[in-house]
C-alpha cells in the first residue's frame, strides 16, 4: 500500500506559464514600437548613401596623392549629412504618415456612404432619415447666412 501521498499539484502548467509571459511581453514589446523611428532612420540612411555616392563619384576623378582628403571629405559629408538632414527626414516621414492616414479615412468614409446610399435606395425609411437629416442641414445652413 502507498504510504507517501503527494497532494501539492500545480494549479497551472509551467510551460503555459511561460508562453503566457512571452505573449505579454511580445504585446508590450509591439505597443512600445514606433513605425516613425524606423521609417525615418531608412529616408536618412537613403540620402546619406545618396550624398556618399555623389562624394565617391567626386573623388574617382581624383589622382592617388588627394586620396586621404578625398576620404575625409567623404567622412565629413557621411556624418554632416545625418546631423543635418535627420530633421527634415522626420518631418517628411510624420507628413506622409499623416496624408496616408488622411487618405485612409476619406477612403473609409466615402465607403460607408457609398453603402448607405446603396441602402438607402432598397429601404424607403433609410431614404426618409436621409432626407430629413438633410433638410436639416440646410436649415441650418440657411439660418448662418442671414
Amino acid at each position: 500500500m502507498t504510504k507517501f501521498v503527494h497532494i501539492d499539484v500545480p494549479v497551472q502548467h509551467h510551460g503555459i506559464a511561460r508562453i503566457e509571459e512571452a505573449a505579454s511581453h511580445l504585446k508590450q514589446t509591439v505597443a512600445r514600437f514606433d513605425g516613425t523611428r524606423g521609417a525615418t532612420s531608412l529616408l536618412l540612411a537613403a540620402l546619406v548613401a545618396a550624398l556618399l555616392v555623389v562624394a565617391n563619384q567626386v573623388m574617382d576623378t581624383w589622382n592617388d596623392g588627394h586620396m586621404l582628403a578625398g576620404w575625409m571629405v567623404m567622412w565629413v559629408i557621411a556624418f554632416a549629412g545625418m546631423a543635418l538632414l535627420a530633421a527634415p527626414a522626420r518631418s517628411a516621414v510624420l507628413g506622409l504618415r499623416a496624408a496616408a492616414k488622411a487618405w485612409s479615412d476619406a477612403h473609409r468614409r466615402a465607403a460607408e456612404d457609398e453603402r448607405t446610399w446603396n441602402a438607402a435606395l432598397r429601404d424607403a425609411r433609410i431614404m426618409a432619415d436621409l432626407s430629413r437629416a438633410m433638410n436639416g442641414i440646410a436649415v441650418d445652413d440657411l439660418r448662418r447666412y442671414r
